[in-house]
């Protein structure tokens, strides 16, 4: 768990003291407008930088291909079918929050549009109690995983390791290996559909739960506490804020924003298989990571999130568009995860130096 604090939470002190003694050298031959522009310049690059180059992909693959990337049916299809991996995205995001890893998504996605179709079509269970029933399911993961961290002790990424394990097994189990078919309501079939023919309903759902996290880790008490845990666990029980009470919290809303997405999963396949589930975890990671480095650099953060999932999706289009082969997809994605950790700690540390080296030179200047 050092790791994931070093990247999100304590990686702005680390380098405070070789930050002041660059600045101190450097400030002889710097003016303060200059290090105050480059500061300037820095902090707009490592926050919207990130979306700034998905703009110019976007640009670049419409004019290249024009006549198929930039068309409203590509658009759709991109915003659909990356739902499911924003939604996971987001879930992993929470438990980082605090610096912990949720690794059991990948798996809970796939039991959860599993049980999303097995419910309705084995025991005639009306969709809207199926989809509550998985939304209970993911409560229980949650908690699950929350207390083999928290109340026996074991290491956030061997737990739900484990769990997710577990969950594939009892998947496998469930299924028998063998597909879930069968009519489902209409009602159900609304959930992946075009709301007033201009957004996929996966996309609004995207929306809502990213704005809901937003709000809740942006400006309300609780996104500061779980930050301030992410950072320091021991300080922010020193102030009153026990890791504790607050980590298990985390896990029960990456359970239930993966029930969602397993939902949304199931909706969008209208078949339920059990080997679904894992091919999402590295995609979903890659970006929760990716986005620690846009919006709020240094620490992950929901829409810089959500303009990492966009801009993976772009490139993997654009690629396959190109006519990369089909392989291309992971190795992307694998590349792009080391990358993402590797941006997350640069940004973490070369904005420490920028600030210390431009607040040095602004104290110069009023002396």
């Amino acid at each position: 768990m050092s790791m994931v604090r070093n990247m999100f939470g304590r990686a702005d002190k680390v380098p405070a003291t070789q930050a002041g003694r660059e600045a101190a050298s450097l400030s002889g031959r710097k003016g303060p407008r200059r290090a105050r522009l480059q500061a300037m310049v820095y902090d707009w690059l490592a926050t919207y930088g990130l979306a700034a180059i998905l703009v110019v992909l976007f640009v670049a693959f419409s004019v290249s291909m024009p006549s198929t990337f930039p068309t409203r049916f590509n658009i759709e299809s991109i915003l659909s079918e990356q739902a499911v991996t924003a939604l996971l995205a987001l879930a992993v995001m929470v438990p980082i929050t605090v610096g912990q890893w949720d690794l059991s998504v990948g798996f809970f996605v796939g039991l959860a549009h599993i049980l999303t179709l097995g419910l309705q079509v084995q025991f005639g269970v009306p969709w809207p109690l199926a989809c509550l029933a998985v939304v209970l399911s993911g409560v229980l993961l949650g908690l699950l995983n929350g207390w083999l961290i928290t109340g026996v002790g074991i290491d956030s990424f061997i737990a739900t390791l484990g769990s997710g394990t577990f969950i594939y097994g009892l998947a496998s189990w469930y299924t028998g290996g063998k597909q879930i078919l069968g009519n489902l309501h209409n009602g159900f079939y609304r959930i992946d559909t075009m709301i007033g023919g201009l957004l996929p309903s996966p996309a609004l759902c995207v929306i809502i739960v990213a704005v809901v996290l937003w709000i809740l880790l942006e400006y309300r008490p609780l996104g500061r506490r779980l930050y301030a845990i992410g950072a320091n666990p021991r300080a922010a029980e020193l102030t009153g804020i026990p890791p504790k009470r607050y980590i298990p919290w985390t896990f029960v809303g990456s359970g239930v924003i993966t029930a969602l997405a397993g939902i949304m999963l199931a909706a969008e396949l209208h078949v339920g298989q059990t080997s679904v589930g894992p091919d999402y975890l590295l995609p979903a990671f890659t970006g929760a990571l990716l986005g620690a480095t846009a919006i709020r650099p240094g620490r992950v953060n929901v829409w810089g999130t959500v303009i990492a999932v966009m801009l993976l999706a772009v490139i993997v289009s654009g690629l396959e568009q190109t006519g990369a082969e089909f392989f291309v997809a992971p190795l992307f994605n694998g590349l792009m995860l080391v990358t993402a950790v590797g941006l997350s700690l640069y940004t973490a540390r070369r904005r420490a130096k920028v600030a210390a080296r431009a607040n040095l030179a602004e104290g110069a200047n009023d002396r």
